[in-house]
């Protein structure tokens, strides 16, 4: 694996109040094999040069180590917005599990964002952290349909696996649930798709299902061209489809967004399952939050 040169390894502070309560971002590698055909990582303007070729930032571990003795607010550190924290070079490396070693030495929490089952390996250290600050295990799930995984998400554990995966951490009592994003219009944007995710979420220990929030997928820039050929290959004439109904459109939103939404809402009230931001955020932090004194 290629090792490119950094500087920084933690994003600047953010108050958590809305994306799933993180603080802090941190990308510990850069570009993924996973080979989804939709990743809005690819886009130019997060500039990354091929995009399927996984990196790592050159002494990583020194460097997250030096910004956490000087950061003066601890928080909860987020990692797998740009690139899946467990890609297949993990197994080698293992940055991810050092990093989470050295969030739970300094008294930060630790979110992570995955498609791949590799995570269980480390539900002990989300343990030992969760004794002192919030952490979660998040799933990536756009189908639950195996097949249809595989074609789409080609390199990476099918759903049936992440669903699995998912339930372990649950029975190791940390918080966890389902992103549910992009949506693809006309091949995952289906009720009975998105009524079966939500069900096979609940029955594995889910605690939220997290829709798209355009319930579609955004295209631009290269990512729609490589999208586009994904199409022509995968499923020949939905490209000409695409470009009718949605031409240049930063966002492709489902015909059926309003139908996705309803199921979504019910299915998740039905299960008890939470899928408001603001409530998931609130979710993780809450046992954590200092508590005000009571007068009395």
């Amino acid at each position: 694996m290629e090792f490119i040169p950094a500087k920084q390894i933690l994003s600047s502070w953010s108050d958590g109040s809305t994306w799933f309560g993180s603080n802090y971002n941190m990308n510990v590698y850069k570009g993924c094999s996973h080979g989804c055909i939709y990743c809005d990582s690819r886009s130019e303007c997060y500039r990354v040069q091929d995009f399927d070729r996984v990196r790592s930032k050159t002494d990583v571990l020194e460097i997250l180590e030096s910004e956490l003795r000087k950061k003066r607010r601890k928080g909860l550190v987020s990692s797998g917005a740009m690139s899946d924290p467990y890609n297949p070079q993990e197994r080698t490396h293992r940055l991810t599990e050092s990093t989470l070693k050295l969030l739970d030495r300094y008294g930060f929490g630790a979110s992570v964002l995955t498609k791949s089952d590799l995570v269980t390996r480390d539900l002990a250290i989300f343990q030992s952290i969760q004794k002192h600050s919030p952490t979660a295990v998040k799933f990536t799930i756009t189908t639950a349909d195996d097949l249809l995984a595989k074609r789409i998400e080609p390199h990476v554990a099918v759903s049936s696996d992440r669903f699995r995966s998912l339930s372990k951490a649950a029975d190791a009592g940390i918080f966890t649930g389902v992103n549910l994003w992009p949506i693809l219009p006309f091949i995952t944007d289906t009720t009975d798709n998105i009524r079966q995710i939500v069900r096979m979420a609940a029955d594995n220990g889910a605690q939220y299902v997290c829709p798209s929030p355009n319930y579609g997928v955004t295209l631009r820039q290269n990512q729609r061209a490589y999208y586009y050929r994904q199409l022509d290959r995968l499923f020949p004439g939905l490209k000409r489809r695409y470009q009718q109904i949605f031409g240049l459109s930063y966002e492709c939103r489902s015909p059926q967004g309003h139908e996705l939404q309803q199921a979504l809402q019910e299915e998740c009230q039905t299960h008890g399952l939470l899928y408001r931001m603001q409530d998931i955020a609130a979710a993780i932090t809450e046992r954590y939050r200092p508590k005000q004194l009571s007068l009395f």
